[in-house]
């Protein structure tokens, strides 16, 4: 027979770390992604308005992620 360690669940802070630790991760993903394409496709200053988007958007999908799982884990007390 084999022996099984089980690990104990995370503890809503430590979920609610995670979390944080995840929308800071993508956040910082998202700036260096961007600073690559400003840096190779943006040099007279061509589709400014698009990365702009881009960078909103996907800075409201993490933001939405990360409040959707907070949800989930609401601190206690």
């Amino acid at each position: 027979m084999s022996e099984t360690t089980l690990t104990p669940a995370p503890t809503r802070d430590e979920q609610r770390r995670r979390i944080a630790d995840r929308l800071l991760t993508s956040l910082e993903d998202l700036v260096r992604r961007h600073r690559a394409l400003a840096l190779h496709g943006n040099q007279a200053g061509e589709n400014i308005d698009l990365h702009a988007e881009l960078i909103a958007a996907e800075m409201a999908h993490e933001l939405a992620m990360a409040r959707s799982a907070l949800h989930r884990h609401p601190p206690l007390g």
